[in-house]
């Protein structure tokens, strides 16, 4: 029988929480919203032992979270959440609380990067060694593979942050990033959407004029990191993106930016196959969050057999 993992995509909104070993074996699932830790947190430890009563002791436990966080096993702030904007949050001992509350590995990294590792194990992402995930929702969270590893680096990616065009005069809308004001997240997340029409995403039909501009921001975002991280595929998720008019809008966008700088028969920006909806939906956090516990207990069973 498959090991029992335990994958838990913390997002700034709402939690996901999976049990299984895969898409093909998904034994418990739970949503809940995203509120203080205190009740958060708790919630989702209640889930995990009612699974262990059900099924069995987890072999690893795989955590994908917003942030930004301390992912360096070696720092004294492993598992925090560090200057995230989300009230309540920054300084949250994160994976420490699942640490203490169950005997088994611990995982922990971006929701974004878990994400890109689920569609890389199972999804869009099968095969390709360097590709880009993006969430656009909540805000905009950025992870992907280069040369077959999560990217990392000083932190992790905060792909979201860039600095993109802004022409005031088009778009007077000042942005709502707390640290940046008009960065790619400020004016192109879920709630820059809501706050700039004074409408939920969801409820603007799909010709409103919210929507190329929403496409024009991607893509110059999109094309930022084309160009310098050149990637074989990008998988855009998120809320936002199931508008699903949004996907022609932004390859056509990327196609006109690039004004056929890179050669089309490596490139070619319009084609379907190189900029994504995620394979596995709503599930790629959560599933590569159970893929990250994989990887924790395997490094443990090297670690032991050194």
């Amino acid at each position: 029988m498959a090991g029992l993992y335990a994958g838990i995509e913390a997002g700034g909104t709402k939690w996901v929480c999976a049990v299984g070993s895969g898409p093909d074996d998904l034994r418990a699932h739970l949503r809940l919203p995203n509120r203080l830790p205190a009740e958060t947190i708790p919630a989702v430890i209640a889930f995990l032992e009612d699974q262990e009563q059900a099924h069995g002791p987890l072999t690893a436990i795989g955590i994908g979270s917003f942030g930004p966080l301390d992912r360096d096993p070696a720092s004294p702030t492993f598992g925090y959440l560090t200057t995230t904007p989300k009230p309540g949050w920054a300084g949250t001992d994160l994976a420490g609380y699942f640490r203490r509350a169950f005997d088994t590995p611990v995982a922990f990294d971006t929701d974004a990067n878990a994400a890109a590792l689920g569609e890389c194990r199972w999804g869009a992402a099968q095969g390709l060694s360097d590709f880009v995930y993006l969430t656009i929702g909540t805000g905009i969270g950025g992870g992907g593979m280069a040369n077959g590893g999560l990217i990392h680096g000083l932190i992790h990616p905060e792909m979201g942050h860039l600095r993109i065009p802004h022409d005031r005069g088009q778009d007077p809308f000042p942005g709502i990033c707390p640290y940046h004001g008009d960065c790619w997240e400020g004016l192109s997340c879920g709630p820059a959407i809501q706050a700039r029409w004074g409408q939920p995403p969801g409820d603007l039909p799909p010709d409103h004029p919210a929507w190329a501009l929403e496409a024009l921001y991607l893509a110059l975002g999109l094309v930022n990191l084309i160009l310098a991280l050149s990637p074989q595929r990008i998988i855009l998720g998120g809320g936002v993106m199931s508008q699903v008019q949004l996907f022609p809008l932004v390859r056509a966008g990327v196609e006109r930016l690039l004004n056929d700088y890179l050669p089309a028969a490596q490139f070619g920006a319009g084609r379907q196959d190189y900029i994504v909806p995620p394979a596995l939906g709503d599930r790629s956090g959560a599933l590569g969050a159970i893929a990250l516990a994989q990887q924790a207990e395997q490094m443990t069973k090297n670690r032991g057999a050194t």
